[in-house]
């Protein structure tokens, strides 16, 4: 596993509300819709060739205007593309797809330029394979294509022994080391894309660089305009195979700084703007929020979770508020001690937190209680959330009656917060542990955001637990040594905090061990940032609890033919680590409020990838603002149709098994 999917919370990722808002199968009020979309970006690409580079300010662009196999719908169902059908053999291990007769590559002006062939997806995985130091997702196929490691390894030299397959020109086949049931979830980014082999050669080393020109386009998007730090346009491709499900026939994106997103409502006043995300804490929110009171909306919490992590074996101390030795073997004995951080589990007011970028209206909208997103897949009748519930009331009284769902600030409760600390205290006194613990907490001194954010954690445990007990010290810190303590760490030893709430996870696959096998104290890359590298510190591994969970992933990663037991195995493993009280989730990306005139409910949605929620391409646009009744029925009506779609998509995947 690989630092690509890990996020920074330096700041808050605001301008993806506007578009997050509308995921689904809404329909136009009016038949005279807009058919240009504008709004704004913040980053520039610095290259468009996805089959090296897993940045979003790549796979945002690329998921317009360049397709895969399969893409998804606005269900989150995996559903054909430049593939029409597949199938998969009986033992799991063998994927054939065929693709559709009118896939084409076009020019950047718009010119076929050839079909697209199962060769193209060859030549895209060997093209990823050779250039291994830079391809920044091959991690996600490497152990999963058969012979893939081994080549990268430079163990064979061969290609044609790794497991793709051009059968023909419209047949392209993978054989997997092992059976994986999500392996179509990964189908969706773009190290699995195809590229021309002609026209990579054509373009040797510019292959991808940052120019319109320099890739071929199999999507329903042409980019038409590309500037850095000015605009970013793209046009319906006329003669795209799926034209007919393009509504939106312009992009105009421009470029800011992010420093004034305030300005944005009256850009969208204006009709400038599309859409426009809300700030609840700027001057302008008490106007801003009477002229639009009725038309302001709350995006869908994504996949994304930010937690935060408690370093229970710190041993560097560059920064710190702690004045002596004691104090800081005072903290570590208090953080090694389950009953203290579930006390400060207890203790976090998730929606205080969420308050800061979210405002009070909305300040339980962007919560999470758990680390996979509890509706990212389903078992049997119930969600992933439901099963995870009653794991984690069987392991204890302390975590029954708890709502584990999004938007709940279910686990804020100070009287639980008060006993979990009673009973730590005396085991602490016992072990010399003097009072209060020092909690140093770093953040972002640039980030008034951050800064408020750290300060609501201070002000709730602080409150909850009592200042004579528990101090939170907020350590203001500059960008570059902020994350070289925190994100850009490179092992446990240089992670440098009692509690950080700098990093997250995205899911890189549809399947719950994209954010689990990350925390396996044998093999997870993750686990440093509780101050264990993995397969080291036994000892503190069974003083957190956590000795088991390395047997409870194995087990639930060998089920491969029962989805609904493999979920219920994580779903047990995830309630071990959860009950550890090692890392506390806090929050998801989404939840946040805007305005838009985007039809709710008519693009795509995914939990991964770059076919979802990013992707214009069904997106459908209405005349006026939308309104929150408008938007509460379309969702209404989107979750009961989104329940028995994934449920009749789960029922199908037998069709696919020959």
């Amino acid at each position: 596993m690989k630092k690509s999917r890990i996020l920074a919370l330096g700041g808050v990722t605001l301008l993806s509300a506007a578009v997050l808002a509308a995921c689904g199968n809404g329909s136009s009020s009016s038949s005279s819709a807009p058919t240009t979309y504008t709004y704004a970006y913040t980053s520039d690409p610095e290259s468009l060739n996805y089959l090296l580079v897993n940045k979003s300010t790549t796979g945002d662009i690329i998921g317009n205007v360049v397709d895969g196999l399969l893409e998804n719908d606005e269900y989150g169902n995996f559903v054909p593309s430049l593939a029409e059908d597949w199938t998969v053999s009986q033992d799991g291990l063998t994927y054939t797809y065929t693709l559709r007769d009118d896939a084409k590559w076009f020019t950047v002006e718009g010119e076929e330029y050839a079909n697209v062939t199962a060769e193209d997806f060859v030549t895209g995985l060997k093209y990823a394979a050779d250039h291994s130091g830079d391809a920044e997702a091959l991690y996600l196929v490497q152990n999963s294509i058969a012979g893939l490691d081994a080549y990268v390894k430079g163990e064979t030299k061969d290609f044609s022994t790794v497991g793709i397959k051009a059968i023909d020109e419209k047949t392209v086949q993978y054989t997997l080391t092992q059976p994986e049931p999500y392996w179509n979830s990964k189908l969706t980014t773009g190290i699995l894309f195809p590229v021309n082999a002609e026209f990579l050669e054509s373009k040797g080393d510019d292959f991808g660089s940052a120019d319109p020109s320099s890739i071929l386009y199999s999507g329903p998007y042409l980019i038409s305009a590309m500037t850095a730090k000015s605009s970013l346009e793209y046009t319906k491709n006329p003669n795209y195979w799926d034209a007919d499900k393009v509504a939106i026939e312009n992009i105009k994106l421009t470029y800011t700084d992010g420093s004034d997103i305030s300005t944005f409502i009256d850009q969208f006043e204006k009709g400038v703007f599309t859409a426009s995300t809300i700030l609840p804490n700027a001057s302008n929110y008490s106007s801003v929020k009477e002229k639009f009171a009725d038309n302001i909306i709350y995006g869908q919490q994504n996949g994304t979770v930010f937690y935060g992590a408690i370093n229970v074996n710190r041993t560097s101390y560059k920064h710190t508020a702690k004045t002596t030795d004691a104090e800081k073997e005072s903290t570590k004995k208090a953080l090694l001690n389950k009953d203290f951080r579930q006390a400060l589990n207890f203790a976090i007011s998730r929606a205080n937190y969420h308050a800061q970028a979210a405002g009070e209206d909305a300040k339980t909208k962007g919560i999470r209680n758990m680390l996979t997103a509890p509706t990212f897949v389903n078992v049997g009748d119930q969600t992933y959330g439901d099963v995870f519930t009653e794991k984690m009331a069987a392991i204890g009284s302390e975590w029954k009656d708890i709502d584990f769902s999004d938007a709940q600030d279910s686990l804020y409760n100070p009287e639980k917060a008060k006993a979990e600390f009673d009973k730590a205290k005396k085991e602490l006194e016992a072990q010399g542990v003097t009072f209060p613990i020092r909690i140093d907490i770093p953040a972002l001194q640039t980030s008034d955001l951050m800064m408020s954010r750290v300060g609501s954690i201070k002000e709730s445990i602080e409150s909850a637990l009592g200042a004579e007990n528990v101090q939170i010290d907020i350590l203001p810190m500059d960008e570059d040594p902020l994350y070289a303590a925190t994100f850009h760490a490179e092992n446990a030893s240089q992670e440098d905090y009692d509690i950080s709430t700098v990093s997250g996870w995205g899911p890189d696959f549809q399947d719950p061990s994209t954010y689990l096998d990350i925390f396996n104290p044998a093999s997870g890359d993750t686990l440093k940032i509780i101050g264990i590298d993995a397969g080291s510190n036994p000892e503190i591994v069974k003083t957190l609890g956590l000795e088991k969970l390395n047997q409870q992933l194995t087990d639930a990663a060998k089920e491969t033919s029962d989805v609904a037991v493999r979920y219920s195995k994580y779903a047990e493993a995830e309630a071990t680590l959860a009950d550890a009280s090692v890392l506390l989730p806090i929050i998801s990306a989404g939840g946040r409020p805007s305005v838009t005139k985007a039809v709710p409910y008519t693009s795509s949605f995914s939990w991964t990838g770059i076919k979802g929620s990013v992707s214009y391409k069904y997106l459908k646009l209405q005349e006026n603002a939308v309104t929150v009744k408008e938007y509460e029925a379309a969702r209404e009506k989107w979750l009961k149709e989104k329940a028995e779609s994934n449920a009749k998509a789960q029922e199908d995947l037998a069709k696919h098994v020959k």
